[in-house]
């Protein structure tokens, strides 16, 4: 049976473990359970693998991470066999990886495809997970993952009339698989964050008339992407070894270039500004790791935002553009660093223009196209680049009830409540990789969604050893370390934007730190402890 075809509906049946997505967390899970003899059941609400990386089709999708480096190290030989081509994967290239991976290892056939879980629901006499899916599917399992991924689902759209608009409608997060043809179209694009950033210099190259609507201009660092040769290639082939030791024992799971020690304002000007050179001319999100004090320091973050801004004003002709595309108003890195081939060149093009919409808001959507306070702007394409739900939407998206029914959406109201970013309180054997509290999109996702399951993992088989049949974080455990990430998270500057880290990019969303900004060596320690205490603090039924 092939992945895009619906296995059958099952009723009654039983497993150890339900996986809840099939990115590179549930992909991982299902071949790391299977290796530990315990029963499990992929769901994946696309007709493949890939998460993320399935959904997001848009032109111009890529990883900001260096492609080496956003793969799995759990095994050698998938390792040694696969070819990177660039320096950073396109979207097309990591989801034939992935699937190359899950290919490698069967791992489909314990996936159900085109199926989305739409209640999990907690039986506390039985100590079991009663789940149903939108196929009509009702089954039970002892523990549930939820790899539900991070900026999997869409905030929902905040302007009216987008059912009115008489042009083709898109979503950059559900990207249609055919290729959209742009040539002798006039395109809008609302939102200006990494997707737009990626999508809009090629867009830009088909279209015959393009609008960028921008409400807050990004901080954007070049990429400097390239085809690998064959050099490359063998390099890094030789070189794996040492780049997963480099990447465990770092910051932020990524080694590129070694980050600086030296605070931003202990040395020159002239040392800083070759460090900030250094690493524009290296391109990519080494950026963060100029100085490790960029993101605390509001003075040595105020240097690299006037090095930032500099660099837009030489690529952009038109003085007045420019300073419309220049960030002002929040810390730099405070919102998700872009990566980009060719943005800010863009908008050198005749063809492309760009609509402050904070100076002119959109009232709303029409059937012709765009209104804003001040014009109308008529379209045969909008394409939405207005971000995500992130790192809540997707688990919360699911009907979750734990202990006394309590429902999940209702504890998180006001913002998530974890421990370590894996367990809740009062939802015994729910468990979530990447998860709110956890270093998550600040961490290389690949290795951290490997760490989470293989945590997990462990906590099931010492239940299963000791012959318990659940376990479960306590309120009191994940209040300290909910209070933990707020203080870590006060001390940064990223509390003082507006940004989905901070969930605020949400109409409604509570404001808070959903991210634990401690650094990775102090998070590895931490789950350490738990293990090696035999989970003291836990409660076991």
């Amino acid at each position: 049976m092939s992945a895009k075809e619906i296995k059958p509906v099952m009723i009654g049946k039983h497993f150890d473990v339900v996986v809840v997505g099939a990115g590179f967390g549930g992909v991982y899970a299902i071949h790391a359970l299977r290796e530990k003899g315990i029963s499990v059941c992929g769901f994946e609400a696309g007709d493949d693998v890939g998460g993320t990386w399935y959904w997001n089709r848009y032109p111009g999708a890529r990883c900001d991470i260096e492609s080496r480096e956003y793969s799995y190290s759990f095994s050698e030989e998938i390792q040694k066999n696969w070819k990177w081509s660039h320096r950073y994967a396109d979207q097309p290239e990591i989801l034939a990886y992935i699937n190359y991976v899950a290919e490698t290892l069967d791992l489909k056939r314990d996936i159900k495809f085109q199926t989305r879980i739409i209640d999990a629901i907690f039986d506390e006499k039985n100590k079991i997970w009663a789940i149903s899916s939108d196929k009509g599917d009702k089954i039970t399992a002892q523990h549930v993952i939820m790899a539900t991924g991070c900026l999997s689902i869409p905030k929902a759209t905040e302007f009216s009339g987008t059912d009115k608009f008489k042009g083709k409608l898109f979503h950059t997060a559900y990207w249609p698989k055919d290729k959209v043809d742009f040539k002798g179209k006039k395109v809008g694009i609302i939102g200006t964050g990494s997707s737009g950033v990626q999508a809009i210099p090629l867009i830009a190259k088909e279209a015959k008339e393009l609008y960028v609507f921008q409400r807050t201009p990004n901080f954007v660092v070049p990429a400097h992407n390239r085809i690998l040769s064959d050099k490359d290639r063998e390099e890094y082939q030789q070189g794996y070894e040492e780049l997963r030791k480099l990447e465990w024992n770092s910051f932020a799971g990524i080694a590129g270039m070694a980050p600086e020690t030296r605070l931003a304002m202990d040395v020159s000007k002239e040392e800083r500004e070759k460090e900030f050179e250094a690493r524009w001319a290296f391109g990519g999100l080494v950026f963060y790791g100029s100085f490790p004090d960029l993101l605390i320091d509001p003075t040595a973050n105020e240097e690299a935002a006037i090095f930032a801004r500099a660099k837009i004003k030489q690529r952009v002709d038109d003085p007045e553009i420019a300073e419309l595309l220049t960030p002002k108003g929040y810390p730099f890195g405070t919102k998700r660093i872009c990566s980009d081939t060719n943005y800010f060149e863009a908008f050198n093009r005749d063809n492309v223009h760009l609509i402050d919409v904070k100076k002119s808001p959109i009232k709303g959507i029409i059937e012709s196209g765009v209104e804003t306070e001040t014009d109308k702007y008529d379209l045969d394409y909008l394409i939405l680049a207005t971000g995500f739900d992130a790192l809540t939407g997707a688990v919360c998206g699911i009907n979750v009830r734990g202990v006394n029914n309590a429902s999940l959406k209702d504890k998180w109201s006001n913002g998530p409540v974890t421990h370590l970013g894996i367990m809740t309180a009062g939802f015994p054997n729910m468990y979530m990789t990447t998860g709110p509290g956890s270093p998550s999109v600040l961490f290389n996702m690949v290795l951290q969604n490997e760490y989470h399951i293989d945590w997990i993992i462990k906590a099931i088989k010492f239940i299963e050893k000791n012959n318990f049949k659940s376990i479960s974080t306590t309120v009191e455990q994940e209040k300290k370390w909910t209070q933990l990430v707020d203080d870590i998270g006060g001390q940064t500057l990223f509390t003082k934007s507006n940004s989905w880290y901070m969930g605020s990019n949400v109409p409604g969303k509570a404001r808070k730190i959903l991210l634990y900004l401690g650094g990775w060596p102090a998070y590895d320690k931490i789950c350490n402890e738990v293990i090696e205490s035999n989970y003291k603090d836990y409660e076991f039924s």
